[in-house]
């Protein structure tokens, strides 16, 4: 079911309502232009707001004041947290776990770009679109393309959790820079090939989430701007940052969650599991512990978005050139 979802844009028989433009889109050179130009978004945009997402990690693996007996967590906030680490290990810590954070980015975000369109199309051929013009052309709804892109994101992560697990370890690591062969070898170590996959669930979970949000909400988007705004640049960043911010609110909970689990593979498991670890997190440091973070996930998200789906649109009509 999953290759047939990832090659169904080259089917063109199960779309016999398709006009000229419609084929040229289901074409082999369009699926490419996908893949390209989300590999090239991805690289830039990851490379560009990876600070961003280090003061993350390292606030949300933080326990609160309120929880520690007493002890003051060593950031108070998120320039803090910036400040403190330039400060302490350099500016180079900023950019801590770039290798791993790029090959997760690249392979997972290129798989999810290559199968969302596939996927939303399938949802709208069987559950029915609605009428997105004057003209009546029957396209996906808004629930059809925030499933589309949920789905998208939690088959690509299912497949590249393990570069996710890395990243994480490598960023949380406040001594002397740690390789990524250390870290695999410490997770299989400790834990074997299942090491990997730890926090799967609400990876999963919040990826879900977090592509319903961006890639769902920036189609959407983006089909609502285009007759006020045209066919590019201010269209583009216009709904990448309706992206962003809807995908910032919906996905870090999960994200906390799925940040604390990972960050104990290759050592001592504090929690036994999605469910349980958001209990205790809620339970031990109260509901604002949920949104730890928000402030550089938002941040990280509005830039994200916005460098990458520029860069995406821009590469893809590239490439279809």
């Amino acid at each position: 079911f999953f290759f047939r979802l990832v090659f169904l844009p080259f089917d063109v028989c199960s779309y016999p309502e398709t006009s000229e433009r419609r084929l040229h889109h289901l074409s082999m050179s369009d699926a490419t232009a996908r893949l390209v130009a989300s590999a090239t978004g991805a690289l830039i945009a990851e490379t560009v707001t990876l600070p961003t997402d280090v003061a993350k990690v390292r606030l949300q693996v933080q326990v609160s004041a309120q929880s520690a007996a007493g002890v003051v967590p060593r950031y108070t906030g998120f320039m803090d947290c910036l400040m403190k680490t330039a400060r302490s290990e350099g500016p180079q810590a900023m950019w801590k776990g770039l290798a791993p954070a790029l090959v997760r980015q690249v392979s997972y975000t290129s798989l999810s770009l290559v199968i969302y369109e596939p996927i939303r199309d399938f949802y709208s051929s069987v559950l029915g679109g609605t009428s997105s013009n004057s003209a009546g052309k029957r396209g996906p709804t808004f629930m059809q393309r925030l499933a589309a892109g949920g789905t998208a994101g939690a088959l690509a992560i299912a497949v590249f959790n393990p570069t996710e697990v890395v990243k994480t370890k490598v960023q949380t690591n406040t001594g002397v820079g740690m390789r990524m062969t250390d870290v695999v070898g410490r997770i299989w170590a400790q834990d074997g090939l299942l090491g990997f996959w730890a926090g799967i669930r609400p990876n999963i979970a919040r990826t879900f989430l977090v592509n319903a949000a961006e890639l769902g909400t920036y189609d959407e988007a983006k089909l609502r701007l285009q007759p006020y705004l045209g066919e590019g640049f201010f269209t583009h960043v216009g709904a990448s940052g309706c992206a962003g911010f809807a995908s910032a609110c919906v996905s870090t909970p999960a994200d906390v969650v799925k940040t604390r689990l990972m960050n104990a593979a290759g050592g001592r498991q504090e929690y036994q599991g999605m469910l349980q670890a958001g209990y205790r997190i809620l339970l031990d440091e109260g509901p604002a512990a949920l949104y730890k973070g928000f402030i550089p996930i938002c941040i990280r998200k509005l830039f994200w978005c916005g460098t990458f789906f520029v860069c995406y649109e821009q590469v893809r009509a590239g490439v279809l050139k």
